[in-house]
């Protein structure tokens, strides 16, 4: 298979061939190959500046990331065969870790499919595409999810801020078959009730799965605090483990209805309140009031979406750490979590260290956790390592 021509420059080689996948556009030599001349998603064989073929990639020359490797075999046919040997192995290696179809089905490159993500909830599949490359291929890849998995529903959740970079539509898509308004799904032996329309992302976190069925187990005849709480994933698993009351906290109306639904569904509603409030402002109005809680999970949207916010991103991760260790008792439980790539384990662990230090408490860290199995970490990329949890006791100074 004969592709056109992407030149890099001189040494621009050298990440790709330690093995990540993206090309960016300064790396690109402009007057052998024109970025100009390909239309965004155009396949491409991508070359070092002595004219070696490096890989198959397609290309977008409006975006920074302008090619993304699909393949280091340079004579790759990029079609139905290839799409549905990447997808079989993705699916491959779920079902060897899960008993159930409630996972990430497909983590883009982790999973040789950049710019793609598929959530499996059941029999309904949510899908993000967030690249103009990808975008090409997205009826081919409807095709054959719904060959291997016969879902009832896919849904293409285009609300995603990438597809604006890459000029895409922000316009939800269901593609195939009939969506129901709510689906339940499983987590740990808890049941929940989603929107995968309406809700945030793909419509559920299953990389916080292992580290809620954590947390959940330290929680049990403990007095729980649930932030940035969502549709009650880790609150309804530590009520389930057996704490003695969870507070669940979140701004969203929507979503603190949707944990309401589930922990009724669980039977544990009459040891759980829902409160709907900014974490900041109720974590002031608690610390005011001087109330306590055994247990804490910190757990906030990614508070650091680009390198440029990284300095007002890190002071609101300091903030909310430190107004949450003023709220935990002695010999409490602390889980703090970010799913900002651009706050490193580092900058965490020195937030935590210091946040400690200002309020004058000791704290050890018993577990430092990251994303769940079927997320995978690409080594080459560590952009796919992005989830960081530390779980931490917190007593008086010694």
């Amino acid at each position: 298979m004969s592709y056109p021509e992407l030149f890099l420059k001189k040494n621009e080689d050298k990440r790709l061939r330690q093995g990540h996948l993206w090309v960016f556009s300064n790396e690109v030599d402009c007057q052998r190959s024109p970025l100009e001349q390909f239309e965004a998603g155009d396949l491409v064989c991508v070359n070092d500046s002595a004219g070696k073929a490096l890989g198959v990639a397609y290309v977008n020359p409006n975006a920074l990331i302008c090619a993304r490797l699909l393949s280091r075999k340079p004579n790759t046919k990029i079609g139905e065969s290839f799409f549905k040997a990447r997808l079989g192995q993705a699916l491959k290696l779920r079902e060897r870790l899960f008993d159930k179809p409630f996972y990430r089905l497909v983590f883009a490159e982790s999973d040789g499919l950049p710019g793609l993500v598929v959530d499996r909830f059941g029999s309904v599949l949510s899908v993000q595409i967030t690249t103009a490359g990808m975008e090409k291929h997205k009826e081919l890849l409807v095709k054959i999810l719904v060959e291997i998995l016969s879902p009832s529903a896919v849904l293409l959740k285009n609300d995603n801020s990438q597809r604006q970079i890459e000029n895409l539509s922000l316009e939800a898509e269901l593609v195939y078959g009939t969506l129901p308004e709510r689906l339940i799904i499983e987590e740990n032996n808890a049941r929940f009730i989603i929107n995968v329309a309406e809700g945030q992302k793909t419509g559920w976190f299953y990389d916080h799965r292992y580290n809620r069925a954590q947390f959940a187990q330290w929680s049990r005849g403990l007095k729980v605090l649930d932030l940035f709480s969502y549709a009650g994933g880790w609150g309804i698993s530590s009520a389930l483990a057996g704490a003695e009351h969870v507070t669940c906290v979140d701004s969203s109306e929507s979503a603190l209805a949707l944990a309401v639904e589930s922990a009724e569904l669980n039977g544990v509603q009459d040891r759980m309140q829902f409160v709907r409030s900014d974490v900041f402002e109720f974590l002031k109005q608690v610390r005011e009031q001087n109330q306590h809680f055994d247990a804490v999970v910190l757990d906030p949207p990614a508070l650091i979406k680009r390198k440029k916010d990284f300095k007002a991103g890190f002071e609101a991760y300091r903030r909310l750490n430190h107004l949450a260790l003023q709220v935990l008792s002695n010999h409490g439980f602390l889980a703090s979590a970010s799913c900002s790539h651009h706050l490193s384990r580092d900058n965490l662990h020195e937030i935590l260290r210091s946040s400690a230090r200002h309020i004058d408490r000791h704290l050890v860290f018993l577990a430092v956790n990251g994303q769940g199995p079927d997320h995978p970490v690409h080594p080459a990329l560590p952009e796919t390592d992005y989830l960081k949890s530390f779980f931490c006791t917190v007593s008086s100074r010694f």
